[in-house]
């Protein structure tokens, strides 16, 4: 999963900052709210993998490690893809763009829910991972240009309440569906759903013509010119590869370990979204003052949570708290690295965001794959200490000295 902002877009100013005549307050909102939609469409079919792991791997014949290939292959095209895609599509309207990737969503959550072989989901998986890395690309961006300039820090907040929303309702009731109907069906429920906010977007969004999308150039060059965005970006890698490594493989663990029924999971999984909405808001309120001091403390709680299920898991009430905990902590820092890149790079923040994205993405496929053989061939408890050791990896880069200078928040822009 990411929560990365905009690449290749420019933000604020609204239908009469394109010459075009001016929206109702209403309908720009509603534009906005489908955007919104859009983003928990999105992250759901990234993530559903994960609540139902060990039902798809079964239902499929393959191993838990290899199913969690599908989260792998996703994230491997929606970070690789990103600076390519968003650079050859920046002629193209975005309410053209956006009802694109929509339809391969739905179409890829369709062929998903009838595939009769595994190979198959994961050709679609890949397929369906450009279009998710594009809509990370310019989902927000749009938003914000939807509405006046002086709402669109408002409009960027609302659209990303899509991930609280995602991993609260999403997720949980995604894997509720499973135990209900089986996985094919959960698939084909998310394909229909995918089908009605292509609907709405396209109903209520207006034309949106691209503007000044960051050559593939200029993104790369930044690795090579800004040093302090480099150091960012191996924190970002860290983490990404750590939490996610950790994260895909939370079922298998909780089944194993607590003995967590597919009921238990629903309600674990809807923690750990509670924690990740509490710890977004936290961090809004923190951030911007004391942003190296957030971040560390977020790292620290995610490490901590992850020591302490596999020293305690195993006890009644323990995975509820220690997933809200890690709930908590990745919330703030998701919002944490979004500041610490634009405090990295203020002038250039729509390229650093695109490396960002695609640090990000990939870094999660990485993560899936990895995690996938240390739970192949060392049990599922392995993925956890996999997870600890490398976002304590992030925490120390940290504190060696990654974000100090500007304490900008994005909230700034």
């Amino acid at each position: 999963m990411n929560t990365n902002t905009t690449t290749g877009e420019t933000t604020g100013g609204g239908a009469a900052a394109q010459g075009a005549r001016p929206p109702s307050a209403l309908r720009e909102w509603l534009g906005v709210a489908a955007i919104t939609a859009s983003l928990f469409a999105f992250l759901t079919t990234e993530l559903m993998p994960v609540g139902i792991l060990t039902p798809v791997s079964a239902g499929l014949g393959v191993s838990v490690g290899v199913a969690g290939l599908m989260v792998t292959v996703y994230g491997v095209s929606a970070g690789l893809g990103v600076p390519f895609i968003v650079a050859w599509s920046r002629r193209v309207d975005r309410r053209v763009l956006l009802p694109a990737l929509l339809v391969v969503l739905a179409a890829g959550n369709l062929v998903t829910a009838l595939s009769p072989a595994f190979p198959l989901i994961l050709a679609t998986r890949l397929t369906m991972g450009f279009a998710n890395g594009v809509f990370w690309a310019i989902g927000v961006s749009m938003a914000m240009r939807l509405v006046p300039e002086r709402h669109a820090s408002r409009a960027a907040a609302v659209v990303m309440s899509g991930i609280s929303i995602a991993a609260v309702v999403g997720m949980p009731l995604g894997t509720f569906l499973e135990d209900l109907t089986g996985w094919r069906t959960t698939f084909l429920i998310w394909s229909g759903l995918s089908a009605l906010v292509l609907l709405a977007v396209t109903v209520v969004v207006p034309s949106l013509p691209s503007r000044n999308a960051v050559p593939v150039r200029e993104v790369f060059a930044l690795l090579v010119t800004n040093v302090r965005l480099r150091t960012v970006m191996v924190t970002v890698v860290l983490f990404v590869l750590g939490h996610f490594g950790a994260y895909t493989f939370v079922r298998p663990f909780m089944e194993d370990g607590a003995s967590a029924s597919s009921a238990s999971i629903t309600g674990l999984l809807m923690a750990y979204g509670i924690g990740g909405a509490v710890g977004n808001f936290i961090a809004g309120h923190t951030a911007t003052r004391h942003l190296r001091a957030t971040f560390i403390t977020a790292c620290s709680g995610l490490v901590a949570s992850l020591l302490l299920l596999l020293a305690v898991g195993h006890q009644a009430a323990a995975p509820v708290v220690l997933l809200v905990v890690w709930g908590v902590s990745f919330g703030a820092w998701q919002l944490c690295q979004v500041n610490m890149t634009l405090a990295a790079a203020p002038e250039t923040f729509e390229a650093a965001m695109s490396l960002n994205t695609l640090a990000y993405n990939t870094s999660i496929a990485v993560g899936a794959l990895f995690g996938g053989l240390f739970a192949d061939h060392l049990g599922v408890r392995s993925v956890l200490w996999f997870g600890a050791a490398l976002t304590a990896a992030s925490l120390l880069v940290t504190l060696a000295g990654a974000g100090r200078g500007p304490r900008r928040s994005a909230d700034a822009r």
